[in-house]
């Protein structure tokens, strides 16, 4: 539910009196009433979805091939063409399905018992059954069941990063809070259902359950958002509409020329019809969705797992990356970086929690804790004054128990040697003040092991902590000097800061040893500042290497997170999303402030989005996709499932992202590796490449079918190819060939060049001339052949044969032309791609069988053919070699001046 003002005035009138609320009361004054309606309410009808897949035009191409093909083929492939329709619906039911299963996912995040008060009375409860007015209470390890407003809290600690993206957990309190446009990582006093409770207690009352959470709003985005058509989808049905309209007219065409010149209207409407099916690509769906399966077998070895096969191409049209900071970008363990104790800085090495790693000094040599009693006294501090606990599992390794940052600084002072079991003994705890959001620190009262009195350590805000300090420790750690120039620790402070580092001062002070517990008059002053420690959410290893990849590949990468400004920047710098002073960023407020309109201009310019809430995320993918962007988005929490449904493809991180991410997303990286996705947008490069290999080999086919044709009937010629023929053309040169294709090796330095553009073609203008060309020179190749048989006297069917061989032969030596655009056939390994040489013979002895096995020369009415006959095709096939070698040379020539 919005934050609002009704809310506060129904706590207002309830934190007088928490018992005597009633739940009918709550739920009258909240106007909130209604179920849980997390469940899916929309089934699917399996009907319906696989009705709604014959919308495709390319399934109505297929459907009509499929019964020109039961006439003239005695239903021998029909069942193979209807079964690609079949699997078309399977493929679309199955997508369908996903949404439901997103929906799922996020109401499994709800917690599945709550103790809660109603009516006056405690009561244990399935959380499906929670009310607004109800009160519920939370503690340490609890997923919170519904959204809540918090009315009493004692040390209470939630991560909210599934929610908001944000690594650092929220301390919360019971402050009211009247701005109604404050951010969702602000709302302080809240604690919303599906977070986690890290440490502390508390208690609140229900305001939203179901839709009215924010969770229950995200599932509503995941629900009602529709998935981009993916640029493959968007082209293949422009393509299918296009080329069955020409196909249509071309064989009206055929026919009404035949019968204007005195052929017989039966022969005319069967030879149409043939060449219908000869020049449809029937095969095309099919291999398709081989090329793609290849794809996803290819991108799983680099631990890529597609969900849907058309984001396998998708990734390699993709222009702009939207990705979520915390657990994408970076690890998503908060790490100490940076020191600065005793006048000098300090660096660390090693990130997350693995207490592995060095201290360095400025002259980057290791450090002895010996001879730096000042940082020993600051790290001492930060692993003292500290609630959490740095765990380890075997099947985890090292993980927090409690707030991150807090154990970051135990890792920082274990690098140092520093262990907690051990200092905790040498200096016990004897009282401590938690950590409030209006004090700013937390202090901790310490029995001091030199029997002179007590120790109180603290830990804060910068400028809360040396408010209270009086000295400073100099760099031996023994001597106190008064704190006069303030203003170089708060430099040191800002040039931390502007690192993208959280800071935290680490003070202390001596107290007499009857002080043994800890009041607001000891923390007003008498301190020594000890120093500072900063740390970061770190960047990925291999994330600076992946982005400057995809700059290479014309791949924008923007950053949308929920941290505030300062470090989001500084991050984006550290990956070099941005570069120079004046950084264009745009914060959540700034968001909401903003029209649709403004922001669609906006969009083009900036690449850090800092304190996004999901509804932003999606805005911004909205935007980019409108100004005609491919926009793949990456993430793996909660907050990025509606972005991930409303992109054209969607990226789940597979170790450390949701149910809920990974069910909406289309491709999972199961390393939660961001350079894996510049692997994957490789290949899917490589799977585009190879789809439009295949559709210029087809088309070649059926183009020169059609020339073949309408010459012999404008020169009055018999038909060179009978329409059985035709058929097996279609069978013997593209059956494997086009198959084969789909397994080419991606060409060298296609990663390198520019995204396709959204609304380019499946077939380029490159590719229309040289089909335009193959058609021809095949085309009047086999009518020469035909024609030279006739004139030396051979049989109509024998003159045939010779025909239908030299296609054939042309096809096969055409489907090397194929395999690149630009490159000479003798500039590559013939057996890069062996599954195409061996198809290649496999075709050559079927097309040898036809010619010689008697019973196939009945059905194809072929005759056979002698040792000339063969060097004589054979030389005529080799000329579409040549024809497409000169171009190619002319081509590269001509690109060269």
């Amino acid at each position: 539910m919005s934050y609002n003002k009704e809310i506060e005035d129904v706590f207002l009138e309830f934190k007088t009196s928490p018992e005597g609320l009633s739940p009918d009361e709550a739920e009258k004054r909240l106007l909130e009433v209604g179920p849980n309606i997390l469940d899916a309410e929309e089934r699917i009808n399996p009907v319906k979805v696989i009705l709604h897949q014959f919308a495709d035009p390319l399934i109505y191409i297929l459907l009509v091939a499929a019964v020109f093909t039961a006439i003239i083929r005695h239903f021998i492939d029909t069942w193979v063409i209807l079964a690609v329709v079949v699997i078309n619906a399977i493929i679309g039911f199955t997508q369908e399905w996903r949404a439901e299963q997103a929906i799922r996912s996020l109401q499994a995040l709800a917690a599945p018992q709550s103790h809660v008060l109603r009516a006056g009375k405690r009561l244990e409860i399935e959380s499906s059954m929670l009310v607004p007015g109800d009160i519920v209470s939370l503690e340490s390890g609890t997923r919170v069941p519904a959204d809540l407003r918090l009315f009493e809290v004692k040390r209470l600690d939630i991560d909210e990063s599934t929610l908001t993206g944000e690594s650092i957990s929220v301390h919360k309190n019971t402050q009211v809070i009247r701005d109604e446009g404050i951010s969702l990582a602000d709302r302080r006093n809240m604690a919303f259902m599906g977070t986690l409770v890290l440490s502390g207690r508390g208690r609140g009352i229900v305001v939203g359950t179901g839709r009215a959470t924010e969770l229950g709003q995200i599932s509503d985005q995941v629900r009602h958002v529709k998935p981009a058509p993916t640029p493959l989808q968007a082209q293949l049905g422009k393509f299918s509409r296009w080329l069955g309209l020409v196909i249509l007219l071309i064989s009206v065409a055929s026919v009404a020329l035949g019968l204007a010149l005195g052929r017989r209207l039966f022969d005319m409407i069967l030879t149409g019809t043939a060449l219908a099916v000869g020049a449809i690509p029937e095969g095309l769906p099919v291999v398709v969705t081989i090329t793609l399966s290849i794809g996803v077998k290819r991108m799983a070895r680099r631990n890529a797992i597609v969900r849907r096969l058309p984001a396998v191409e998708t990734l390699g049209s993709t222009t702009v990356i939207a990705s979520d900071k915390t657990g994408t970008l970076t690890k998503n363990e908060m790490t100490v970086q940076m020191a600065w104790a005793g006048g000098a800085t300090y660096r660390f090495s090693g990130v997350g929690f693995e207490p592995a790693g060095e201290i360095l000094d400025e002259r980057d040599e290791p450090v002895n804790l010996k001879n730096h009693r000042a940082l020993e006294k600051c790290l001492r501090v930060g692993l003292l004054t500290n609630d959490s606990r740095l765990g380890f599992a075997e099947e985890r390794g090292y993980y927090p128990d409690g707030d991150p940052t807090e154990v970051a600084l135990i890792v920082a002072a274990q690098k140092a040697g520093l262990r907690l079991e051990n200092q905790a003994l040498i200096y016990p705890t004897l009282d401590e003040i938690p950590f409030e959001s209006d004090l700013m620190y937390m202090a901790t009262l310490h029995k001091s092991p030199l029997e002179d009195g007590n120790l109180i350590f603290v830990k804060g805000a910068p400028e809360k902590v040396t408010a209270r300090c009086d000295c400073i420790l100099d760099h031996t750690g023994d001597k106190e000097s008064p704190f006069g120039d303030r203003e170089t620790v708060y430099s040191q402070a800002r040039a931390f800061s502007r690192e993208g580092l959280r800071v935290l001062a680490m003070a202390y002070r001596r107290v007499p040893a009857e002080v043994t517990t800890l009041n607001d008059e000891l923390m007003k002053n008498g301190f020594t500042l000890l120093g500072l420690q900063g740390m970061i959410d770190p960047p990925r290893e291999e994330v600076f290497t992946a982005i400057t990849q995809a700059k290479k590949a014309g791949v924008r990468v923007i950053m949308v997170t929920g941290d505030n400004r300062e470090t989001a920047v500084a991050i984006g710098r550290r990956l070099a999303l941005v570069e120079g002073e004046n950084i264009a960023v745009l914060t959540g407020s700034e968001l909401e402030e903003i029209s649709d309109h403004e922001l669609f201009n906006r969009v083009r310019e900036v690449n850090v989005y800092a304190r996004a809430t999901p509804l932003h995320k999606l805005r911004i993918v909205q935007q980019l996709i409108k100004n005609g962007e491919v926009v793949a988005v990456t993430g793996d929490g909660v907050n990025d499932t509606p972005a991930l449904k409303a992109s054209h493809i969607g990226v789940a991180m597979g170790k450390g992202g949701t149910d809920a991410a990974k069910e909406t997303s289309d491709m999972i990286v199961t390393d939660d590796n961001f350079a894996s996705i510049f692997d994957a947008v490789k290949e899917g490069r490589v799977v585009f490449s190879n789809i439009r290999k295949v559709i210029l080999f087809l088309l070649s086919t059926g183009l020169a079918q059609i020339i073949l044709i309408f010459i012999s009937l404008a020169l009055g010629m018999p038909l060179p190819l009978l329409p059985a023929q035709i058929l097996w053309l279609n069978l013997v040169s593209n059956g494997l060939q086009d198959v084969a294709l789909a397994f080419e090796p991606g060409a060298k330095g296609i990663i390198e060049l520019p995204p396709r553009k959204r609304e380019e073609p499946v077939l380029t203008s490159l590719m229309l001339q040289r089909l335009v060309l193959i058609g021809i020179v095949i085309a009047v190749g086999t009518t020469y052949t035909f024609t030279r048989a006739l004139e030396q006297g051979y049989a109509l069917d024998h003159a045939r044969t010779v025909a239908l061989t030299t296609i054939v032969l042309f096809q096969l030596f055409n489907v090397f032309n194929v395999r690149s655009e630009t490159l000479s056939i003798f500039r590559m390994a013939l057996l890069s791609n062996p599954f195409l040489f061996f198809s290649v013979i496999a075709s050559i002895a079927a097309q040898v069988a036809i010619v010689y096995v008697p019973a196939f020369q009945m059905i194809f009415r072929t005759a056979p053919l002698n040792i000339y006959d063969w060097v004589f095709v054979v030389l005529m096939a080799i000329v579409v070699l040549a024809a497409v070698e000169v171009e190619k040379a002319f081509r590269t020539r001509f690109a060269r001046l």
